[in-house]
């Protein structure tokens, strides 16, 4: 009989399915990311639309994406990943389509829907199994899960800095932005052709009585559960204010957002460079619930920090602090509590729960910023304190959720 050693590696050896998915995190991103960018200036520019028409078309696509993640997800449990993927991509590719040649409100607004939707689909699907694939990972090899879900953060990441770095050469070569999502659709008619070949069948579960009963009690009645939710949606209000406070802090000590685009690839990549190492040496030395705990304290560190900064020539110090803050304490606390969700639903309610803790954090943002947009012109000192205040409830949170990990069950569901 022989023992699993941990892999301490830089990079952790990762078999052909997991290779297949983090590959598959990378395109989705590369393929959104040259088109989304430059998504709200088409719409004011290039359709004349007005602002709070191209902030509804935005808020719509959120929408349609995270909100529906927990359909993605019971789809998932009921139908396994490789139908649920297959059609995401082929909506996708389709909403790419229909965007490039949407010249009205409604053909835009049915355009974005079937992007978000699209992505509603494939992404629980793709999570869900990342995560069941690394716990069979870690039973296997003993490497930490973590690691294995850094990685695939990593990946992500790295689409999303490649991502508008396509779309901006093919606009320095003459293309526009039908160009773009023409592009972006050809990405993922890769993705669709390599998946239809190289992604397993999982045996269509059967429908039963009772597994529909049982549903809230297992997830949505599942008090850890519902608690880790809380504790990843008081991490996403967070990480919204990238969006948020960020341009308006920007702003403010600058008089413009120009330096806006420097900072998220910062951002970007510090993720792509300093997520595999800082997770592996986490991951060795840190209990999942003491990486969402210290994560949650980085970030409000982040935001505790804006106010003390120096103006004058220093100006962006505060926003480049903030940056790295909160991007550090991303980086320990995203593999953390995805590597949680499996050993706190049941394994045939991955999907679901996977989509659930997306679709909840989103309605936590949606909340959480109508609320920061009423702080936007209160006294500095008094918006990074309540900001501030957040992530330390989630760390407060955090410390409630058991430290230890339930012994995995069997994975048979998840080949090669």
């Amino acid at each position: 009989m022989t023992t699993a050693t941990p892999d301490t590696g830089a990079t952790p050896a990762l078999k052909p399915y997991l290779r297949l998915l983090t590959a598959t995190q990378f395109a989705f991103n590369t393929g959104f990311y040259a088109v989304l960018p430059y998504l709200a200036a088409h719409l004011g520019d290039g359709l004349g639309m007005a602002g709070w028409l191209v902030g509804l078309v935005l808020g719509l696509r959120t929408f349609s994406q995270q909100g529906l993640f927990v359909v993605g997800g019971a789809l998932t449990d009921r139908y396994g990943p490789r139908p649920v993927v297959l059609t995401g991509c082929v909506l996708r590719i389709a909403g790419f389509c229909w965007l490039a040649q949407a010249g009205s409100t409604a053909t835009v607004i049915g355009a974005v829907l079937l992007i978000g939707f699209a992505a509603a689909l494939f992404s629980p699907a793709v999570e869900s199994e990342t995560a069941r694939a690394a716990v069979a990972h870690e039973t296997a090899t003993g490497t930490p899960r973590a690691q294995v879900l850094a990685v695939f953060s990593a990946a992500g990441q790295a689409g999303a800095f490649l991502g508008p770095l396509l779309g901006s050469l093919l606009l320095l070569l003459g293309g526009d932005f039908r160009t773009a999502c023409l592009a972006g659709a050809v990405v993922f008619v890769g993705v669709l052709a390599g998946h239809a070949k190289l992604m397993p069948h999982r045996p269509r579960r059967p429908r039963t009585a009772r597994a529909g009963a049982a549903l809230p009690r297992e997830v949505f009645a599942n008090r850890p559960f519902l608690v880790l939710c809380l504790v990843y949606s008081s991490y996403l209000v967070s990480y919204n204010q990238l969006y948020l406070a960020l341009p308006a802090e920007v702003e403010r000590a600058t008089g413009s957002q120009s330096a806006l685009g420097g900072l998220f690839a910062l951002s970007s990549l510090l993720v792509v460079v300093a997520q595999l190492p800082l997770t592996r040496w986490s991951a060795h030395r840190l209990p999942p619930r003491t990486a969402l705990v210290t994560g949650l304290a980085v970030v409000a560190t982040g935001f505790a920090a804006v106010p003390l900064a120096p103006d004058g020539p220093a100006g962006l110090l505060p926003a480049a602090a903030l940056v790295v803050l909160l991007t550090l304490g991303q980086m320990l606390l995203v593999p953390a509590a995805r590597g949680l969700v499996p050993d706190l639903v049941d394994d045939h309610r991955l999907g679901l729960a996977t989509g659930a803790l997306s679709s909840v954090s989103g309605l936590a943002v949606l909340v959480g910023s109508a609320a920061t947009g009423t702080l936007l012109d209160t006294p500095g000192a008094v918006l990074w304190t309540v900001l501030a205040a957040v992530p330390l409830t989630g760390a407060a949170l955090a410390l409630t959720l058991s430290g230890g990990r339930r012994t995995p069950e069997p994975v048979t569901t998840v080949t090669d």
